[in-house]
């Protein structure tokens, strides 16, 4: 971890209301403005995380997506507006933050993310927050998290349904993201939203609890906000509405994090 720098008066007024919570305070908000976090994925799940990661002040966001905006992508990608269809989601989200916070440092990558290159994106953050919606994507980036040492949130979404699990697959005794969905997704053939439709305040409300579990993490030892909640997977039920836990055990023959091959 690296300790973020001392908070300017500007900066202090700006996390005021992170600063007066017991659970994050100064001490808080200064580590997460040394704090490193990758976030793969810039869609339903990534767009507004996104927003709500920088108003955080996590001092360093890495973006990658490959994807342009589409006219479909409105209805839940809250980052993005009419003018911005046909250019890319990552050029778009840099562009948004340096207005919306200067002082933050932003890179991006817009090659497609997989097993050749996941780890090298991943390899020097703190956090990955992953909000891709394939599995063939999502087990790539669990692998090179595992083979990094890098702590994972996988957050998904669809229809009416949200989830996200925290997953530290590199400790010995924690499970990994391929633990929990095995290894028959490595292909990439998953359903997608175009198929199945989604609510677009259910990929809001998903979203903005993964930023919460990001904030949960990157101040797990610092603060009194809780544990990092490793292994545990929180499904979000937008008809019902409701919201379940349950936890994922570490598979010793997992390919991932295991002794499997």
């Amino acid at each position: 971890m690296t300790r973020g720098p001392a908070l300017s008066e500007a900066r202090l007024d700006r996390f005021a209301r992170h600063i007066v919570l017991p659970e994050i305070g100064g001490a808080g908000q200064v580590s997460l403005a040394g704090r490193h976090l990758v976030l793969i994925g810039l869609g339903g799940i990534g767009s507004p995380a996104l927003q709500y990661l920088a108003a955080a002040g996590i001092g360093k966001l890495t973006l990658v997506d490959d994807d342009r905006v589409e006219l479909s992508n409105l209805q839940r990608q809250t980052l993005y507006s009419t003018r911005d269809i046909g250019h890319g989601k990552a050029v778009i989200a840099k562009r948004w933050i340096t207005g919306f916070d200067p002082d933050l440092d932003v890179t991006i990558s817009d090659r497609r993310i997989d097993a050749a290159n996941a780890e090298a994106l991943v390899e020097d953050a703190d956090l990955v927050l992953d909000g891709t919606d394939t599995f063939a994507t999502r087990l790539a980036v669990s692998d090179a998290c595992v083979r990094a040492g890098v702590p994972l949130l996988a957050a998904a979404v669809g229809r009416f349904q949200g989830q996200v699990g925290a997953f530290a697959g590199h400790r010995e005794d924690q499970a990994c993201y391929r633990c929990f969905v095995g290894d028959a997704f490595d292909a990439d053939d998953c359903d997608t939203c175009a198929e199945d439709g989604m609510l677009g305040a259910m990929a809001g409300w998903t979203a903005s609890f993964a930023a919460m579990q990001a904030v949960r993490v990157l101040l797990d030892g610092v603060t009194d906000f809780g544990g990092a909640q490793w292994g545990t997977v929180h499904l979000m039920d937008g008809m019902a509405p409701a919201m379940r836990s349950f936890r994922i055990a570490k598979d010793p023959a997992c390919k991932g994090c295991g002794s499997g091959e």
